[in-house]
């Protein structure tokens, strides 16, 4: 081979490891590029997720608000039923309670009446008729009552309770203890299961006079 032949495979081979040097130089730095170019693509993608994430928790979070809203309305809503349905009975019931007071009046002056008459005396048959006649009407009277609810107030020798009844007077009893009804100066009703009127009564209370001489025979007894 001649020195000429020799001289151009050198620069042949100088010339190809410079074109490769060139373009390894070339690959690295697209590569670089590439790296450099993905790296605020891949922080782009993390942010959106985040974005994301908190946008769901918030909605989430609106949906059980709104759930919790909705229970307590429909409890609310609940609760106004009832309340609507309690007062409607009430007025079914207690509507004609004043009503029913005024009515109670013209019964106990019929009450009055009658036991003002004297029952052993002997009357004419005119008296007689009139006095059957009042009775019915006070029986009619009774029967209309107790269809409204409206009952009677049983007093007489029971325990004064101040729920039913009003203390007019104290009487004086040694046969009995203390606090019970023994006389009945106008009747008391109920309407239902309330009070439509107290029972105006007399209460039995121990004599003074026993007092003085139960502390007379203390004393004595002490001696």
């Amino acid at each position: 081979m001649s020195k000429k032949e020799q001289n151009d495979q050198q620069e042949t081979k100088e010339k190809i490891e410079k074109e490769e040097i060139i373009e390894n130089k070339d690959e690295n730095l697209e590569e670089s590029n590439s790296t450099k170019n993905d790296e605020p693509q891949v922080e782009a993608d993390s942010t959106e997720e985040e974005n994301e994430e908190s946008e769901e928790e918030r909605l989430q979070e609106e949906v059980r608000g709104l759930k919790e809203d909705k229970i307590r309305v429909l409890a609310e809503m609940e609760n106004l039923r009832k309340r609507f349905d309690r007062e409607k009975i009430d007025s079914i019931k207690y509507g004609s309670v004043n009503f029913a007071r005024d009515i109670l009046l013209p019964g106990d002056n019929l009450e009055r009446a009658l036991s003002a008459i004297n029952q052993e005396e002997d009357h004419p048959q005119s008296i007689k008729n009139l006095i059957e006649g009042l009775k019915m009407v006070q029986k009619e009277f009774s029967s209309a009552l107790e269809k409204n609810g409206i009952t009677k107030i049983n007093s007489m020798n029971e325990k004064f309770d101040p729920n039913l009844h009003q203390a007019m007077m104290e009487v004086e009893r040694d046969d009995l203890d203390e606090g019970i009804v023994v006389q009945e100066i106008q009747t008391g009703y109920m309407m239902h299961d309330r009070l439509l009127r107290p029972a105006m009564v007399g209460v039995s209370k121990k004599p003074k006079q026993n007092n003085t001489s139960d502390s007379q025979d203390e004393k004595e007894t002490k001696k």
